[in-house]
């Protein structure tokens, strides 16, 4: 019984199953896979870039070059002048121009990628201020359009002093219609006459 037993579970293992049990282990889809290893090293390319900035900005001052004239003198004096089994610098003083050639040739990479991140944040600027000067001038001519089409519906709008005459006129007629059909010319001094009695500052109120 106990070899059938054994043969039935062998059965149930599936088949990807290894010796001791366990199922291979495969890469889940809820977790990032973990960084592999590089031969190149990785680094910040932003923090990169404002460190040399920085650099290039103290190269660019007045205090990089009173320091470094003073270190060169110090260089000579102590060279010169010291005894010579203290002196690490023998003249032409070949070490000395090692230095500043090293110096130099660290300098001019670093200067030039300042100038590179100055003229991409230069070229940035520059395509806001076009897209915003765009937008100005649409805003400005919308505007103008506007006070045009406004002008224009002002001059064809009745003020109330036209109005105002013209109804009066209309109850004239009427009330001289009514009373038995005034004259024309009787009518016309009445209306000359409401509108010299009417006062100027009233208008000037209307208006």
């Amino acid at each position: 019984m106990a070899p059938e037993r054994d043969g039935v579970r062998e059965q149930r293992q599936p088949a990807g199953a290894t010796a001791s049990g366990h199922r291979p282990r495969t890469p889940r889809l809820d977790q990032p896979l973990p960084p592999g290893r590089r031969l190149v090293p990785e680094w910040d390319p932003e923090a990169f870039g404002r460190l040399s900035e920085r650099i290039a900005r103290f190269l660019g001052t007045g205090r990089f070059i009173v320091w470094m004239t003073v270190v060169i003198i110090v260089w000579l004096v102590w060279n010169v002048a010291a005894p010579e089994e203290l002196r690490f610098d023998e003249y032409p003083f070949i070490f000395l121009t090692l230095m500043l050639s090293l110096q130099a040739s660290y300098a001019a990479p670093l200067i030039l990628l300042a100038q590179n991140r100055q003229d991409d944040r230069d070229r940035v600027n520059l395509e806001q201020d076009r897209k915003q000067d765009e937008r100005v001038i649409a805003d400005t001519e919308y505007l103008t359009r506007e006070i045009a089409a406004l002008r224009i519906g002002l001059g064809e709008v009745a003020t109330r002093d036209w109005i105002r005459s013209e109804l009066q006129d209309m109850m004239k007629e009427l009330e001289g219609r009514q009373n038995g059909h005034r004259p024309h010319q009787d009518h016309q001094d009445t209306i000359t006459a409401m509108r010299a009695q009417r006062p100027p500052e009233r208008d000037a109120d209307d208006r």
